[in-house]
């Protein structure tokens, strides 16, 4: 049975955006100061798709919209992350991942707008 979160086109694209990140990271581990941004990276992009996947499980009241709002302040940290990689990175590559980024932002954004609208609307 078909999972209605593989639906979501801001989770769709977070998950693209991790094997994105693997790519990258694989570049910028060979200079020192890109391992410890690696490390961040790493946890910041993985934690995207991790708490769309966790609020969703918990269905659609007041936690869904809260790991979604954690959820975008990962996202948020993760543009910092590459933005500090850009000396590590190809210029293209670095601005393509910050405009998933944006999208996600944005997506996810007008998620919680919605549901909360719903929430109020219901009251």
């Amino acid at each position: 049975m078909p999972d209605r979160l593989d639906d979501l086109r801001y989770y769709q694209i977070s998950l693209q955006l991790w094997d994105e990140m693997w790519n990258d990271t694989e570049t910028m581990m060979r200079d020192v100061r890109g391992k410890e941004i690696t490390k961040q990276l790493a946890r910041s992009v993985g934690s995207i798709c991790a708490n769309i996947e966790e609020g969703y499980g918990r269905g659609f009241g007041k936690e869904y919209v809260q790991f979604l709002r954690y959820s975008r302040g990962s996202a948020r940290e993760s543009k910092g992350w590459y933005y500090r990689a850009r000396k590590l990175l190809d210029p293209k590559v670095q601005m393509a991942r910050e405009k998933a980024l944006d999208q996600i932002i944005a997506m996810i954004s007008k998620a919680i707008q919605t549901l909360e609208q719903k929430r109020r609307d219901n009251i």
